[in-house]
């Protein structure tokens, strides 16, 4: 019994520790604590965009600029098989490029037959495969899969969207290029005014918001402009 003694201490000693592991592992559990995610703060948005965007709607209601008369809407057949329609658009595309005549013969020539030898005659059906093709850069690629395939892709921005959206401040801060453009005003502007835009700031900027000497006073936008001469 005495023999029994210690070892039955023991293992009490023992029983007893293991019963108290438990609250050791308790004592340095970490309890992880949830917290609320903040709510995201207001978009930001240029100041009197939609007035002004209304204003120069109304400015436009005519359709007599320039470009609704020879746009790229208004050089190709829309009674052409859907194939042949859409060369057409892109052909108009690259002819109405600022590209000097001469590279405009080459790049033609050579997307012709790249769209014969790739795609069938037809034209690709994504920016990403058009801006490969020779000639073609984003802006003639989103105004391709709006007019040709009846998608909007993205803003088409050309040198009047692009000046008159940094005039306007449609931008956080002054871009240099078309490009810096796009990305500035997507990130902003509703999706379903993107497919309007080109046409609308293209006549704007041929008949009133001029490169040079703008024709601020006859602008309705006068009073909410930021680069609007007032004298």
């Amino acid at each position: 019994m005495c023999a029994a003694g210690p070892a039955a201490r023991r293992l009490g000693r023992a029983g007893a520790g293991a019963s108290r592991a438990p609250k050791r592992s308790r004592r340095g559990k970490s309890i992880a604590i949830a917290y609320e995610p903040e709510p995201p703060g207001p978009k930001w948005e240029p100041e009197n965009w939609r007035q002004q965007l209304e204003r120069i709607r109304e400015m436009r209601r005519a359709r007599d600029a320039p470009v609704d008369e020879m746009g790229v809407e208004k050089c190709y057949d829309s009674s052409a098989p859907p194939q042949v329609m859409r060369y057409q658009v892109l052909l108009s595309l690259m002819l109405s490029s600022q590209t000097k005549d001469q590279n405009k013969v080459k790049y033609i020539k050579q997307t012709t037959a790249i769209l014969k030898q790739k795609y069938g005659g037809d034209i690709p059906s994504t920016v990403e495969e058009l801006v490969k093709l020779p000639g073609v850069g984003p802006k003639m690629a989103h105004l391709a899969m709006n007019i040709a395939w009846n998608s909007v892709s993205g803003i088409a921005v050309d040198t009047h969207v692009h000046r008159i959206t940094n005039r306007l401040k449609w931008v956080k801060k002054e871009t240099r290029y078309p490009e810096e453009t796009r990305v500035a005003l997507e990130d902003w502007l509703p999706r379903d005014l993107w497919r309007e835009l080109n046409w609308l700031l293209v006549g704007f900027g041929q008949q009133t918001c001029l490169p040079v000497n703008p024709r601020c006073k006859e602008c309705l936008n006068q009073d909410i402009c930021p680069a609007a001469k007032r004298r």
